[in-house]
């Protein structure tokens, strides 16, 4: 059961990249105040992505699995630093983008 936190994890990290991607991709055809929905569930997704990461460390902790945790540690902050600031950026480009057409 703890490993679906990993799969949950991924899904979540993919959907977090993903709806900036759709929504940049729509930019003519969406309602400009679209953008805040999807880039808020972009960022919320990520930040639940990041959590399932933590709640694995900590089961890996309870059951005492020192080796897993010394074998995966750098290589999960590494990947969970990559999604954060992919993320952002993502967001930060769609915010960009949707400002000029929001404010007209």
């Amino acid at each position: 059961m703890f490993g679906l936190l990993n799969l949950g994890s991924l899904v979540l990290g993919l959907i977090a990249w993903t709806l900036p991607v759709v929504n940049l991709m729509g930019y003519k055809k969406h309602d400009p105040r679209s953008w805040v929905t999807l880039s808020i569930m972009s960022i919320s997704a990520c930040a639940i992505s990041l959590c399932f990461q933590i709640f694995y460390n900590y089961h890996l902790v309870k059951i005492e699995d020192w080796s897993a945790l010394m074998d995966t540690t750098g290589a999960v902050a590494f990947v969970a630093a990559v999604l954060l600031i992919v993320t952002i950026i993502l967001n930060g480009i769609a915010l960009m983008v949707y400002r000029d057409k929001t404010a007209k």
